[in-house]
């Protein structure tokens, strides 16, 4: 995905002359050429997360549209009030586009990790938060929407394998079955699916978190489990679909990141299996919630 969203955001930069990149030391590299050719309009910000939320707010209050690139934690968590000021109260036009995930940078520890940046994006009102599952995803989706409202972009080493016609906005229905829905989002589509390969399920899509697409799985909400696979904190489209379905969705089993830290080293594949979030631990818990 890293590398799609060079190539994506070299061909905006070259074809909107009101397009603007700001890096935080993060993607150098890929964007060096852009550096020089287009010095009013693409800077290395540095280290400097919250100052490069108001030099892009800046942008975005004289016609310009504005990208930010850095590590997840570094431009969330770090630059936070920025983000809920300068950019969702003012209502600006502004992209946000981080690496790392929720620990794709697992063996750097806690400092390099947030599983809570999808929530905390979540709870700015106005806020589009969208999770591709794979580099020809991310370039639809951030094509669609990057002119307009405040968008976050969450890119991932992890991809999924399905060729899946996406939209911003919308969950896509895979396959339907009878005992249960289970909505993957981004990343986690193969997994739920080898995970789900001889079961009666249904599984529906999901790349747009923020706003959620509450209608695609309005039709299985009546007397049916719902189980919700997030690569993020789980509980929040949960959330979101207990609130929209107003006390019509009664079983809900949220699978995803639990709320605490990671405190065992490894790589991101190992804390996905410590967590069941691979195929085996998705099946297990899938099964187990379907025979109770």
């Amino acid at each position: 995905m890293r590398k799609q969203f060079v190539h994506t955001v070299t061909s905006i930069l070259e074809s909107d002359n009101k397009s603007a990149l700001l890096l935080g030391d993060i993607g150098v590299f890929g964007f060096r050429d852009y550096l020089l050719k287009y010095p009013k309009r693409v800077f290395n910000i540095g280290i400097l997360e919250q100052a490069s939320i108001g030099v892009a707010a800046g942008f975005a209050l004289n016609g310009y549209t504005p990208i930010v690139h850095t590590i997840a934690p570094f431009l969330v968590e770090r630059a936070y009030e920025q983000l809920k000021i300068d950019f969702g109260y003012q209502d600006l036009n502004g992209n946000f586009v981080t690496v790392g995930a929720s620990y794709d940078y697992a063996p750097l520890g806690c400092t390099h990790h947030c599983p809570g940046d999808v929530n905390l994006m979540s709870n700015i009102p106005n806020c589009n938060v969208v999770v591709p599952g794979r580099d020809s995803e991310f370039d639809i989706l951030f094509r669609e929407k990057y002119m307009i409202g405040v968008n976050y972009y969450r890119l991932s080493e992890k991809s999924h394998k399905e060729d899946i016609k996406v939209s911003f906005g919308k969950n896509s229905i895979i396959k339907k079955g009878k005992l249960a829905t289970i909505i993957a989002v981004g990343p986690t589509l193969s997994d739920v699916l080898e995970a789900t390969n001889n079961l009666d399920v249904t599984v529906i899509y999901c790349t747009t978190i923020q706003p959620f697409d509450y209608k695609s799985i309005e039709q299985y909400l009546d007397n049916l489990k719902i189980i919700t696979v997030e690569p993020y904190f789980k509980g929040l489209l949960a959330s979101k679909i207990i609130n929209e379905s107003k006390g019509k969705a009664r079983q809900i089993l949220p699978l995803g990141i639990p709320h605490e830290f990671v405190r065992k080293y490894g790589q991101a594949s190992e804390h996905d299996k410590q967590y069941g979030l691979d195929a085996s631990g998705l099946h297990e818990s899938i099964i187990n919630y379907l025979t109770l």
